[in-house]
């Protein structure tokens, strides 16, 4: 074909229904002759451009259309727009289908999707397809096991836990009270506790699914090591972090090789998510008029608060763990390795000596430790040699992955933590330095997608500084989503309506928001005229003039909310 010749070439792979609801063959089946009747009539469908487009463009775009208007802004950020309107919740989406199991840098169905990936996941589209993520939090509940650990792993087609990996990951059970408490925010349906709900994909030894949120905070209360700090197991988020695995043998699996309790390596990292999503866990007890295993839930929280301030502080930031001999990681006594993003973000998120101003002092040492021109490196200074009492994280070059890597799935948790403490110009800042829309100008030193995320980039101490790696299928999908729709801007689902509190850069005059909450489309105003970071001076809801950042949630659907809100 000459090269002035343009040809339009449309390829269907498609299925025409059950073969129990049509006739397979034309005539005798020893014939062989199939029955074209129902798959000719699907391909005429599409068989001219005009066809095609009207079909199956227009199908597709109705379908997104309809998907991402469930949040939309418009601000003076046009980068800002296009990442929350589109990208961030398209890559949600990704992300809700194929988890981590099926890319060019992982092994295809192998691993299974994950039990903490899956429930973080969630945070990402819980408000895109509510259903869909109920179904996913029991099918997620479904693989855990009685005492309230949980498969680190399992299989989405047959729903059942991968026992090569198991488990003792001692964050897993918290992330479940986080993804059940999202849902129930989001909808208001209560109904879920309820749900009978298997361990370890045995329906013989269902409970209710409240029981599975109750195993799972008890499961840290019952594994605290000598400090009174949550016991690490083989590792936390960080699964690179291994400090109960004492491996010297190169094959060795680093999540699976040596006892996966230890009874002295602890984590403040858990520490912080057992206060934070603890907080959850008493509400819902509440919810439900378990008052009093809400105050033993409460007074639990209340310890361990005190027990991070006394043996979790290294004078400036979070420490962040104890190994098995009960030595400090991430504190100034040690040679690398002195401090770790983690715990930053989340003993801050949880707010854990925010009155005492710890948290403050936190965020300044990431800031002048961790803090890169292209993103929060994860430790400083990264590990020079291997440290058996360590792990994985010290077996990778300074400057790549878990060993001072820019790991992007934690950057928003120190943007949000910084939201907590009132500073919109720098959650603003952290989070645009790893945006893939304000990072295109970069992108040949970046080096993947200019319109999504990357699981990490090399840090200031490997040789490709600024260089990304392993992007689309990352956990990081669901955390940027959250850090700017709920925390940046502000717009944030609660158990008892909708708070609308933004932290946002001083320099910027407000936005408005689209945001479909519980059957009803809210519209939203923000106006900073005072230029400040954050506060909520006035909030108009229909005309009227309500106290505090939250509009209570509507009885009923189908309205049409307009929200004014006045910042100050």
């Amino acid at each position: 074909m000459s090269r002035a010749k343009k040809k339009n070439i449309y390829f269907c792979t498609w299925i025409c229904g059950k073969p129990c609801k049509r006739k397979k063959w034309v005539g005798r089946a020893e014939d062989g002759i199939i029955n074209r009747a129902p798959a000719d009539a699907l391909l005429a469908r599409f068989d001219t451009t005009e066809k095609s487009r009207r079909c199956f463009l227009a199908e597709l775009k109705a379908y997104w259309d309809k998907l991402l208007g469930h949040f939309s802004i418009s601000s003076s950020e046009e980068k800002l727009d296009r990442m929350v309107n589109v990208w961030h919740q398209y890559l949600c989406m990704v992300t809700f289908n194929m988890s981590r199991s099926a890319s060019y840098f992982e092994s295809g169905i192998g691993r299974g999707m994950g039990f903490r990936d899956s429930c973080q996941d969630l945070l990402g589209f819980v408000h895109l397809i509510p259903d869909r993520a109920r179904e996913r939090i029991l099918d997620i509940a479904a693989t855990q096991f009685e005492d309230g650990s949980a498969y680190h792993q399992y299989q989405p087609l047959t729903k059942k836990g991968n026992a090569d990996i198991g488990s003792g990951f001692n964050d897993d059970p918290l992330w479940l009270i986080a993804a059940a408490a999202a849902y129930i925010k989001e909808t208001g349906d209560y109904s879920i506790l309820d749900e009978s709900t298997p361990y370890d994909s045995d329906p013989s030894k269902a409970t209710d699914f409240m029981e599975h949120l109750r195993r799972s905070f008890n499961y840290t209360i019952n594994h605290l090591g000598p400090h009174g700090l949550p016991q690490i197991g083989r590792a936390d988020w960080n699964d690179c972090l291994n400090l109960n695995c004492f491996s010297e043998e190169p094959g060795e699996s680093f999540q699976t090789f040596g006892p996966s309790e230890g009874p002295n390596a602890e984590s403040v990292f858990i520490a912080g998510m057992f206060v934070k999503y603890g907080k959850d866990y008493v509400k819902i007890c509440r919810h439900k008029g378990l008052c009093d295993e809400a105050d033993t839930a409460q007074k639990a929280i209340k310890q361990m608060e005190k027990t991070v301030m006394d043996a979790g502080w290294d004078g400036e930031w979070y420490l962040r763990a104890y190994d098995h001999y009960k030595h400090k990681i991430g504190s100034k006594e040690c040679e690398d390795g002195k401090i770790f993003i983690e715990p930053q973000g989340f003993c801050v998120i949880a707010e854990i000596g925010k009155d005492e101003g710890l948290c403050l002092k936190a965020m300044q040492s990431v800031e002048k430790y961790l803090d890169t021109k292209y993103g929060i490196v994860l430790l400083q200074p990264p590990y020079h040699r291997y440290h058996v009492e360590l792990g994985e994280i010290s077996s990778y070059p300074p400057g790549y992955k878990e060993n001072a890597g820019i790991f992007c799935h934690n950057n928003p948790w120190i943007s949000i933590a910084e939201t907590v403490i009132g500073r919109g110009n720098r959650a603003w800042q952290v989070y645009t330095k790893t945006c893939p829309a304000y990072i295109e100008d970069i992108s040949e030193i970046h080096r993947t997608e200019p319109y999504v995320y990357s699981q990490m980039i090399a840090g200031k101490d490997a040789p490709n500084f600024g260089e990304a790696k392993n992007s689309w299928l990352t956990g990081t999908a669901a955390w940027t989503f959250l850090d700017v729709s709920q925390y940046i801007l502000g717009i944030r689902p609660d158990y008892d309506g909708l708070i609308i509190d933004p932290c946002i850069p001083d320099t910027m005059d407000g936005f408005t928001a689209k945001r479909k909450f519980r059957g009803n489309t809210y519209h939203i105003t923000v106006r900073n005229p005072a230029h400040v970071q954050k506060g909520v001076t006035k909030l108009i809801v229909d005309g009227a003039a309500i106290d505090g950042n939250m509009i209570p949630a509507i009885n009923g659907t189908g309205h049409d909310v307009t929200v004014e809100v006045t910042m100050g």
